[in-house]
């Protein structure tokens, strides 16, 4: 595995569309004592001091091309901003020679993620104003966008629950880059769950893996009358009918492990276990070391440890910063030698 990654030879770049969001994280200690807070304010209105917040460039598409830009790998991000929102981007990917932004005019979203313990487990809840975002479609590519996405080695479309164009933009850049390897994360597809379902049949031909989170996947799971996930063994049987009926390979990040079906097939490797300082943004990580283990040829067992190793550093470290390639492929080789 070691080695693949190491020599991983990438001739394009990885294509990343299309959000992008101002993101403010608001960590709650209690969130029983928040609402309390909140009662008594209510009445009369004023200040809650002592909360801990931090403002960070967001939305799934550029964490998702920030982390592979960190991971050493060329990456083309396609998104939209406005112009003291562009400054941030470009800030941002100014450190990595191998990324390139294409940015067109409009407005970026902005989310409030609300951190906090609920029941011994991190849960994470996102008020989003998702601003031009929610119509970002085909027509809004030019021939430079068009040009990045027929030379690309892999294209992830994300977020396709906020965009009321997602299908048409996820099926128009799987048709342009036939050669590509081509993955799709909805996020969370709630309120468009039955859309969603019809979405899916209509890419399925071109799509090389869905990436879905323990929530998204119990809402599809729920369009296709198959119940909820749970431990390994059941959610192992049910992703793999989930696969089949879908006619697509299933990549499911959780709580407690990552699972991948292509139908046939199912694997399970379970989740490191470090102490959780950072929770948003996780599944992107996950996302983008996933892509890359496709890339590098690795067996599913090993892409599922690669990204699981990266979501791991990731969520320990309480900056919210991704790690280097270096820093996965050390917590990777330092787990063999304890083994």
């Amino acid at each position: 595995m070691l080695e693949k990654l190491q020599n991983l030879n990438i001739v394009g770049s990885v294509v990343v569309l299309s959000d992008f969001f101002l993101d403010r994280i608001i960590k709650i200690q209690s969130i029983s004592a928040f609402y309390d807070l909140i009662s008594k304010k209510s009445t009369m209105g004023g200040s809650i001091r002592g909360i801990h917040q931090k403002d960070l460039k967001g939305g799934n598409a550029v964490n998702v091309a920030f982390t592979l830009a960190r991971l050493g790998a060329p990456v083309s991000l396609i998104t939209v901003a406005d112009k003291s929102s562009s400054r941030i981007l470009y800030d941002t990917f100014s450190m990595f020679p191998n990324s390139s932004l294409f940015i067109i005019e409009g407005r970026p979203g902005r989310t409030t993620a609300l951190e906090f313990t609920n029941n011994d487990r991190d849960v994470n809840i996102m008020l989003s104003d998702v601003g031009d975002n929610e119509n970002f479609g085909p027509e809004r590519l030019g021939q430079k966008e068009r040009t990045v996405i027929r030379n690309a080695d892999a294209v992830i479309v994300t977020n396709c629950a906020s965009n009321e164009k997602g299908t048409e933009l996820a099926k128009f850049t799987f048709e342009e880059s036939k050669k590509s390897l081509h993955f799709l994360d909805p996020a969370d597809i709630q309120s468009r769950s039955g859309e969603f379902k019809e979405a899916i049949g209509e890419l399925a031909s071109n799509l090389d893996s869905l990436c879905l989170n323990e929530n998204e996947c119990n809402i599809l799971l729920k369009q296709f009358d198959l119940g909820s996930i749970s431990n390994e063994e059941e959610t192992k049987k049910l992703i793999s009918i989930l696969s089949e009926k879908i006619s697509v390979a299933i990549d499911l990040h959780t709580s407690f492990g990552a699972f991948w079906s292509n139908r046939k097939e199912v694997e399970f490797v379970k989740n490191f276990p470090v102490e959780i300082k950072f929770v948003t943004g996780a599944g992107d990580v996950w996302d983008a070391a996933n892509i890359l283990g496709y890339l590098a040829n690795l067996e599913p067992r090993q892409r599922l440890l690669f990204a699981n190793a990266a979501a791991a550093l990731y969520v320990r470290n309480s900056e919210g910063m991704p790690p280097t390639m270096q820093e996965v492929l050390s917590l990777v080789t330092g787990l063999s030698k304890n083994d």
